[in-house]
């Protein structure tokens, strides 16, 4: 499946969206507790949703079968995540949690080469992945150090939120054969993960016994929900449907870029040269596994050679 001129511009504006997610994490765990900052997230896109499902005219998606899925789907690829990745960002730059963020089309590579019996490894993808990973050491190499402001133990949850992306992909290809749409299909994992967030959230914060945020933060977070989220949701569907799996994951290429320039000229966060030189490492590695490239280059090494005549 090939990308169009609309398929591209709408995969930019995702990569914005995303890499706006970081920035507004890390604006709202400066006053909010990461897992409260999970739930007000999950929550507040879930009603978004839900009303853009009734302005559709399409009903609920719970009919039997579909809760149990919905709530492993919220559980992979929303609580553990979710969780993992803003309370790294309580540690690291929003800047560096999207670098790694970006391993995730690997590990779902490597998951789906065991569970899923068409998805087996292709000689790029075991390049792709060489390079990847060679680019997570070369971030993790500073960690191990205590390297100044990037804690370890920060970008190790970020990988593994990357790794439970990676289980949620493979395991969400059930939904396809459910006939649900888009939009019914993000709106019942953001429900079921609502509904599992909040004894976690009662338990763990009391969000009621904390601080009235501020301004800033109430924006973040309204931002991350409706924004970053519940739109997020439509558009990547949307592409998904329009484009395929393989070219909806070249999205994980640019969400770094807009993460780290938001973090950089906002937030004044700064990163290492072995942070950039671990996201070149991570981007020759998605390029690899994607191959249209490698392709690309075979193809006009052939076509470049001269026929021979008789």
């Amino acid at each position: 499946m090939r990308m169009t001129y609309r398929d591209w511009v709408l995969l930019f504006l995702l990569s914005v969206l995303w890499g706006g997610s970081f920035f507004f994490v890390a604006v709202a765990v400066r006053e909010v507790p990461p897992l409260t900052v999970v739930g007000l997230r999950t929550s507040i896109a879930a009603l978004a949703l839900g009303a853009v499902l009734w302005i559709r005219g399409e009903t609920w998606p719970f009919a039997q079968g579909t809760v149990a899925a919905f709530f492993v789907m919220g559980f992979l690829n929303n609580l553990v995540p979710f969780s993992l990745l803003f309370w790294a960002q309580t540690m690291i730059p929003s800047g560096l949690a999207s670098i790694l963020n970006a391993t995730t089309p690997i590990f779902s590579i490597i998951v789906a080469h065991f569970l899923l019996a068409d998805e087996r490894m292709a000689r790029n993808k075991a390049i792709g992945i060489l390079s990847g990973f060679l680019g997570v050491v070369v971030l993790l190499g500073g960690g191990v150090q205590n390297g100044p402001g990037i804690a370890f133990s920060g970008m190790l949850a970020c990988l593994a939120a990357a790794l439970s992306y990676g289980f949620a992909g493979v395991y969400g290809r059930r939904f396809k054969a459910m006939n649900l749409s888009a939009t019914q299909v993000a709106f019942g994992q953001l429900i079921a993960t609502t509904l599992m967030m909040v004894p976690i959230v009662s338990l763990a914060d009391r969000p009621w016994t904390l601080t009235a945020p501020s301004l800033p933060v109430i924006a973040s977070v309204l931002a991350l929900a409706i924004v970053s989220t519940a739109l997020a949701y439509v558009i990547f569907f949307r592409v998904l449907a329009s484009a395929g799996a393989v070219n909806v994951t070249l999205v994980t290429l640019l969400v770094p870029v807009s993460a780290i320039l938001l973090g950089r000229f906002i937030l004044g966060e700064d990163l290492a040269l072995r942070h950039y030189a671990g996201m070149g490492l991570i981007g020759i590695g998605l390029l690899a596994i994607d191959g249209r490239i490698a392709e690309r280059l075979r193809g006009s090494s052939g076509a470049g050679k001269p026929e021979v005549t008789k």
